[in-house]
């Protein structure tokens, strides 16, 4: 039975960051075997070292970022580690690196290196600025890239403030979604010409990307996009969201303009539903609408509009709501993942839905170095030679 569609392909991960782990879970879901090159303890930047050995074991098991991975242990700053990374990547397709531009060229583990000893491996190197430009030293956080890109500018209040969104536009979705996205990519060119390539994510590049459409209009007609004043960011009444009698708030996305006119009836705000697009009314449609929809309950006005024929609308729902929402829950996107010492573990499903070649979480995270004997005998070292490793802190 197929684990997914990406069944047979290799991965070694030396990513640390939310990017890179994100980026081979999504691979790992999709079937690849992932194997994981950590550092050793001294030099690995975690909580892990105020930990103890059973609090390690849990946090590997529950974090969604470690499932469908082989975890190994290699000091590459030690020859004879990096001699046996070399030998790991003989039969693997993919190695996704996640280091400042110029630290695997320290390492002896940079593109060039890798593909003379394997000619069709597929290289992704995962950086906030990418491996050229004046940025490419930095060091940075997601609020930095988005800062770049362009996001954090257009996101937040009318007055200008912009809002800090969680870190998932530029981590997420411009670093490890667009790193996964190019990696199969560049499979599927290696399936015709046999040879693999480098690829260069940069968040701050992705996060530009993200923001196609809004770039093509100000490239076309000059018009900036401004936080808290566009149709799309919180500028317009029928594109918005209201606070309602529990505190809690509700989102509306009407804007075709039967669906507003349906919504401006169902609340009672018939005035309001030919003047849509008269920006002298919004204050007034403003108002009224953040009146009405305090009187009620969220949960009643979401039960009452979602009933109705073609009305955009939805509970805002914090994490706690949305595992057990009645979508979520039938979409299969909160799972039992596995058990942990007699303890089920749930988890975030898997995104995509494939009819033939499902992905699947195969296996918990796993302790740092639980599978380093394993991977290293896989890879044709032989048992005294890895014996030798272990003695001589290059593997643990």
């Amino acid at each position: 039975m197929s684990t997914g569609p990406l069944e047979g392909i290799k991965v070694i991960d030396l990513t640390r960051m939310a990017p890179g782990p994100f980026c081979t879970m999504m691979l790992g879901d999709m079937g690849a075997s992932v194997t994981k090159v950590e550092a050793p303890p001294s030099s690995r930047i975690s909580s892990f070292r105020k930990a103890s050995e059973g609090e390690v074991a849990r946090i590997s098991a529950w974090n969604p970022l470690n499932r469908n991975k082989r975890s190994i242990i290699l000091d590459l700053k030690m020859e004879e580690a990096r001699l046996a990374f070399y030998e790991i990547c003989k039969e693997a397709d993919v190695v996704v690196e996640g280091f400042r531009p110029g630290v695997v060229d320290r390492l002896g583990c940079d593109y060039e290196t890798i593909n003379r000893i394997n000619e069709s491996i597929v290289y992704c190197s995962i950086s906030g600025y990418g491996q050229t430009g004046p940025y490419k030293d930095l060091v940075g956080h997601d609020i930095n890239y988005i800062s770049i890109g362009g996001a954090l500018g257009i996101i937040g209040s009318s007055d200008g403030t912009p809002s800090i969104p969680y870190n998932i536009i530029a981590d997420f979705a411009a670093g490890g979604m667009n790193a996964a996205f190019s990696i199969v990519a560049a499979l599927v060119a290696r399936s015709s010409s046999g040879k693999g390539q480098s690829i260069d994510i940069s968040m701050s590049d992705g996060v530009a990307y993200l923001l196609a459409a809004s770039t093509g209009e100000y490239l076309r007609d000059g018009t900036v996009a401004r936080p808290g004043k566009m149709t799309l960011n919180g500028g317009a009444p029928y594109y918005n969201v209201f606070r309602c009698l529990d505190g809690k708030y509700i989102s509306i996305g009407c804007i075709e303009t039967w669906f507003w006119e349906n919504l401006c009836k169902a609340i009672g705000l018939e005035t309001f539903g030919k003047v849509q697009f008269d920006q002298d009314k919004y204050e007034d449609i403003f108002q009224a609408m953040r009146s009405r929809f305090a009187t009620r309950t969220r949960e009643d006005w979401w039960m009452e509009l979602s009933s109705l024929e073609d009305i955009a609308v939805a509970p805002v729902l914090d994490m706690s709501e949305m595992e057990t929402d009645p979508h979520i829950k039938q979409r299969n996107m909160v799972v039992d993942a596995g058990i942990f010492d007699k303890e089920p573990v749930k988890q975030i499903g898997i995104g995509p839905k494939f009819s033939k070649t499902p992905g699947s979480i195969r296996s918990l995270g796993r302790m740092p170095g639980e599978d380093t004997f394993t991977v290293l005998s896989e890879s044709g070292i032989s048992k005294s030679d890895i014996e030798k490793l272990f003695q001589s802190g290059g593997a643990h």
